[in-house]
């Protein structure tokens, strides 16, 4: 069977590359909260500040990054990025207190700043752009069967370390490794020097590249400004599993239950991009945020730990339908010369707000963190019923 015009060799390379990568960030992922209280004795809160500053980070850089990527090799900040991403994990398995778990994730979002950008505008090179819905959705769900693949390993390992946590942050190296080695089968067009002609001799010249002077049509800056409000809402996952773990799961049901969320979000994702190709993408987020609000309403109102497991399968509904849409979206407002920039400034300023989010929602967690759960969750309902009113004057052409 012929493979899809859509489907290019560097959307199939990045799509592995993330996959290993994702593998190795989610087998921590749902055992970092645990990891940081139970271990090594943090407080609560330190959860929400931890992946805050690591958001934080990762956001900081993107925007620097996705400037960058429009004038320098694409390739080479993809594999820096992972790179770094590969030495935050490690820098994990050697941690011996809270602190040092901040600076490797730091470093670890450091990596992920880096490479974001440059990788979803080296997505769309060569692509067929009437598929980005299909193109960025194909790469999530790649990306997702990562995070669904680590726990899983995790889980197995985990009750084969015999219960031990320590082991497991070094078993995350090896993929990570291995992502940064598959980064060398990426494949970049040159971008060739402008020529000026004079008469019969020819020169080339230093010309201003287009990125340099271009600025964001207005509606792709209003989108982002809109996405970026949302996101003060949308705090670090690490927090809806701290609150399965207080609601009394297990650390095997912790890493069960984001398994099944993983599973549902890796099965949605290219479904809803491929929706977002055919209907206008608002309708497609708005959908996602409906699947935010009853996430965190779900998670604040339940009292019974099994009510996880079927509202975080919901909550793989949200991810599913705005990450991959979200980038999407970006990439059809923007011009071809600055999808970098504008990957780099929506991912930049969103993830600021995750560590806006991180850090209020950590401080007011009390107990059960009932309150920013369901403070989140009423935002979410709300921006949904707002971006089908309003999602019409953030769209290109009724898309």
């Amino acid at each position: 069977m012929p493979r899809p015009r859509w489907l290019t060799r560097n959307v199939a390379t990045l799509s592995g590359v993330s996959l290993l990568q994702d593998a190795a960030s989610e087998l921590l992922y749902p055992i970092m909260p645990i990891f940081l209280t139970v271990v090594l004795g943090a407080p609560a809160a330190v959860v929400g500040v931890v992946e805050g500053a690591a958001e934080g980070v990762a956001s900081l850089t993107k925007i620097g990054a996705g400037r960058l990527a429009d004038r320098s090799s694409k390739r080479r900040l993809i594999g820096f990025g992972y790179g770094l991403a590969a030495v935050g994990k490690l820098i994990i398995a050697l941690a011996g207190s809270w602190p040092v778990v901040l600076v490797a994730r730091c470093v670890d979002r450091l990596g992920k700043g880096i490479r974001g950008a440059p990788r979803d505008a080296l997505l769309m090179e060569g692509a067929d752009t009437a598929n980005r819905g299909r193109i960025f959705g194909f790469h999530r769900t790649a990306d997702t069967l990562g995070a669904v693949i680590g726990p899983s390993i995790g889980l197995v390992l985990y009750e084969a370390f015999s219960r031990q946590i320590p082991p497991l942050l070094w078993v995350a190296v090896v993929p990570a490794v291995l992502s940064v080695a598959l980064v060398a089968a990426v494949r970049e067009r040159r971008t060739v020097p402008a020529v000026v002609v004079r008469g019969a001799a020819e020169r080339t010249t230093t010309a201003a590249h287009p990125a340099q002077s271009a600025s964001l049509p207005a509606r792709l800056r209003l989108l982002i400004g809109g996405l970026t409000v949302f996101s003060l809402v949308n705090f670090p996952d690490s927090l809806l599993l701290l609150r399965a773990h207080d609601l009394g799961l297990s650390t095997e049901g912790v890493i069960a239950a984001y398994i099944l969320y993983n599973v549902a979000y890796a099965a949605l994702s290219y479904p809803a991009g491929a929706l977002s190709d055919r209907i206008p993408r608002y309708h497609v987020y708005a959908i996602g945020l409906v699947c935010f609000a009853v996430g965190y309403l779900g998670l604040g109102l339940i009292g019974d730990p099994l009510w996880v497991f079927p509202i975080l399968i919901v909550y793989g509904g949200f991810t599913a339908a705005t990450d991959g849409v979200g980038k999407a979206w970006v990439s059809s407002l923007a011009p071809a010369s600055l999808q970098g920039r504008a990957q780099g400034l929506f991912q930049g300023l969103t993830g600021g707000a995750i560590l806006v989010a991180g850090v209020w929602a950590g401080l007011a967690w009390g107990d059960a963190g009932q309150v920013p759960l369901l403070v989140s969750g009423s935002a979410g309902l709300v921006l949904a019923v707002g971006l089908v009113v309003a999602g019409q004057r953030l769209t290109a052409r009724g898309r």
